[in-house]
C-alpha cells in the first residue's frame, strides 16, 4: 500500500490505529461504501477524510464526486482491506446510537442504559469520557457524557474550546463542576456530532446557532437545547438538559413554610386574579409556576400555557409557544388563548406594556393569571409594572400575590457536618430572630442545628450538596397595599407596608432553613446576602 501511495500521490493511513467518526462513516451508505471501497472516516464541518482502496475505480470516483457535489472537501487516504474492514464495523453503531424520525434527531437508550448508574462522582466521568475518546469513539463519548448529566442530575453541559484542549463542565444544583479536558482535535469532532444530531449547520462558525435533540431512556423522552456562539478558539457549546424530573416538584415541596403554603392554598382556589412570581434567571420560577399549576389542575378546568419556549410537556394542560418572528407574541397568543375559555392561563412572562395590561384584563374578567417578573424582591413587582406602562387603577384589583424566590443548594443528608455555634453566632441569630413578624414560629435556640457542607462530599452527592430548594418572600395584595398602589409608590413603600402583613422576607426564610440544618450560611449569603 506504501508503494501504490506514491505510485497515485496519495498518503497512505492505516485506519486499525486511527479514530473513525460514526458521524463522518454514515455519510455513505454501507452497501455503497463497501461497493466503492471507500470508508469516510472524519468530518471537520464541510472537511471530508476518506479512506479508499482502489483511486481510479469508477465506483469510488462517483462516490467522491458526490460528496463533493454537496459541497464537501475531500482529502484521499490510500488504505488496506483490513484498513476498511475496520472501518466499516462503524456502521453497526449507527442504529444503536442515532435515529432520525419526523424531523428531529434522537439519541437511543441502548448504551445510556448501560452507563447509567456506573458513575459515581465526577473524577470517574471523567475517567470514562478520556476511555472512549482515547480509543477514537466520539459518539460513546457523548453518550457517556450524557449519561453522566442524567445520572448526577445536571442542568447543562458546557463544552468549551480553549488553546490546547476543550473543557467539558457539568452544572449541577446552579453550580459548574469542571468534568474533564479533551484534546481540541475531539473537541472539533463532537462539535461535528453535536451539530448533526441538533440539526445545526455544519459549515457555519461565525454565528450563534440553536437547535435540539431528543435523548430516548426507559423512563420517557428528555430533551436537549443546543446552543452554540462563536469563540476565540472555536465554538462554545451549551447543551441544555430539560429533565422533566427536575421540575416535577410539588407544590408542598418547594420550600415554602407552611403558613405560605396556607395563605397561597387560599389564593390557587380563587377563580380570579393574578399571581406573580420574580426573580432573576434559574431562580425556579417556573418550577414554581408549574407545581401550581399540577395544584390547581383537575378535569373541570381548561389550562392554557404561553411559554417561549416549551420547556416541559404537561400532562392535560393545552401548551403554546410563542413565536415574535411570526407575530405570535405573548400579547397576541393572550388575547388569542382568551376566545379559547380558558379557567387558567399560565404567561411565561410579562415583558411588555401591552402583555402587561392584557393579562391584567384577564385577571379582572374571571380568569386566574400566574406569570413571571424580572424584579430583585415581592415589593419591586408594584413599580416594575409601573414602568412598563400598566395603570395603577388596574393593577390594585388585578394582583393577588406577588412572590419573590431564589434557588439554594441543600446540604446532603448522609455527609453533612454538625457545627458548632459560638456565642458570637449565637447572638447573631438571635438578633435576626428578633427581627421576626410577631405570631411567626421561630425555633428556640436548644432546637438549633446548624451543619455545613462536607467539601469533598460523598457517594449520593457532590461537593457535600444534593438538590436545592426555595427561600421565598411574599405580599399580598389587601387593601392597604391596594391604596398604595393607586399612588404610583416606590419600591421602599410597598416594603414598609408589606411588613405590617407579618411575612418574612427571603433572608428571614433562609436563616429557618439554615436553622433547621437544610442548608448553610454560605448558600444564604451566595442568594440574598
Amino acid at each position: 500500500m506504501e508503494l501504490l501511495s506514491q505510485k497515485y500521490k496519495i498518503p497512505h493511513l492505516d485506519l486499525s490505529t486511527f479514530p473513525v467518526d460514526v458521524e463522518a462513516i454514515k455519510l455513505v451508505p454501507q452497501d455503497q461504501a463497501q461497493m466503492a471501497e471507500l470508508a469516510v472516516f472524519q468530518i471537520i464541518g464541510k472537511q471530508l477524510k476518506i479512506g479508499v482502496h482502489n483511486p481510479g475505480k469508477d465506483e469510488t470516483k462517483a462516490t467522491v464526486k458526490d460528496l463533493e457535489n454537496k459541497n464537501y472537501t475531500c482529502s484521499l487516504f490510500l488504505v488496506s482491506r483490513h484498513s476498511l474492514e475496520h472501518a466499516w464495523e462503524y456502521y453497526k453503531k449507527i442504529v444503536q446510537t442515532i435515529d432520525s424520525t419526523a424531523g428531529s434527531t434522537s439519541v437511543h437508550a441502548s448504551m445510556l442504559q448501560e452507563l447509567q448508574g456506573s458513575v459515581r462522582n465526577l473524577s470517574e466521568i471523567a475517567g470514562l469520557i478520556e476511555k472512549t475518546y482515547a480509543a477514537g469513539r466520539i459518539s460513546e463519548a457523548l453518550e457517556v457524557l450524557l449519561a453522566a448529566a442524567l445520572d448526577v442530575g445536571a442542568s447543562d453541559i458546557h463544552i468549551e474550546p480553549q488553546e490546547e484542549s476543550a473543557r467539558l463542565r457539568l452544572r449541577i444544583d446552579g453550580v459548574l463542576h469542571d468534568v474533564a479536558r479533551v484534546p481540541v482535535k475531539f473537541f472539533h469532532l463532537f462539535l461535528s456530532r453535536i451539530k448533526l444530531l441538533s440539526e445545526l449547520k455544519l459549515n457555519i462558525h461565525d454565528q450563534a446557532q440553536d437547535g435540539r435533540f431528543t435523548i430516548k431512556t426507559p423512563d420517557g423522552e428528555i430533551e436537549v437545547r443546543t446552543s452554540t456562539i462563536p469563540g476565540p478558539d472555536g465554538e462554545n457549546i451549551v447543551l441544555r438538559v430539560l429533565d422533566p424530573k427536575n421540575i416535577g416538584v410539588k407544590f408542598e415541596a418547594l420550600g415554602l413554610q407552611p403558613w405560605v403554603i396556607e395563605l397561597l392554598g387560599k389564593e390557587l382556589q380563587k377563580p380570579n386574579g393574578m399571581i406573580l412570581t420574580t426573580g432573576p434567571t434559574g431562580s425556579g420560577k417556573t418550577t414554581t409556576l408549574y407545581a401550581f399549576l399540577k395544584k390547581v389542575q383537575n378535569p373541570e378546568i381548561k389550562i392554557i400555557t404561553l411559554e417561549n419556549p416549551i420547556e416541559y410537556h404537561l400532562p392535560g394542560i393545552e401548551q403554546t409557544q410563542v413565536s415574535p418572528e411570526k407575530g405570535y407574541t405573548f400579547a397576541a397568543g393572550l388575547r388569542a388563548s382568551l376566545r379559547q375559555d380558558p379557567d387558567v392561563i399560565l404567561v411565561g412572562e410579562i415583558r411588555d406594556q401591552e402583555t402587561a395590561e392584557t393579562a391584567m384584563q384577564a385577571a379582572l374578567t374571571g380568569h386566574l393569571v400566574f406569570s413571571t417578573l424580572h424584579t430583585n424582591n415581592a415589593a419591586g413587582t408594584i413599580p416594575r409594572l409601573l414602568d412598563l406602562g400598566a395603570k395603577p387603577s388596574v393593577i390594585a384589583p388585578a394582583l393577588n400575590v406577588a412572590i419573590a424566590q431564589r434557588l439554594l443548594r441543600k446540604l446532603c443528608p448522609a455527609c453533612r457536618k454538625a457545627t458548632e455555634i459560638t456565642p458570637e453566632t449565637k447572638e447573631k441569630i438571635a438578633k435576626e430572630l428578633a427581627g421576626f413578624p410577631q405570631g411567626i414560629p421561630t425555633p428556640k435556640p436548644e432546637e438549633w442545628k446548624i451543619f455545613e457542607s462536607s467539601g469533598d462530599g460523598c457517594e449520593k452527592c457532590t461537593g457535600g450538596y444534593k438538590g436545592r430548594i426555595g427561600i421565598y418572600e411574599i405580599i399580598m395584595i389587601d387593601e392597604k397595599i391596594e391604596q398604595l398602589i393607586l399612588k404610583s409608590p416606590s419600591e421602599f413603600e410597598i416594603q414598609k407596608e408589606a411588613l405590617n402583613q407579618g411575612q418574612i422576607n427571603m433572608r428571614q426564610d433562609g436563616l429557618l432553613k439554615i436553622l433547621a440544618g437544610i442548608t448553610d450560611f454560605s448558600e444564604v449569603e451566595k442568594a440574598v446576602g
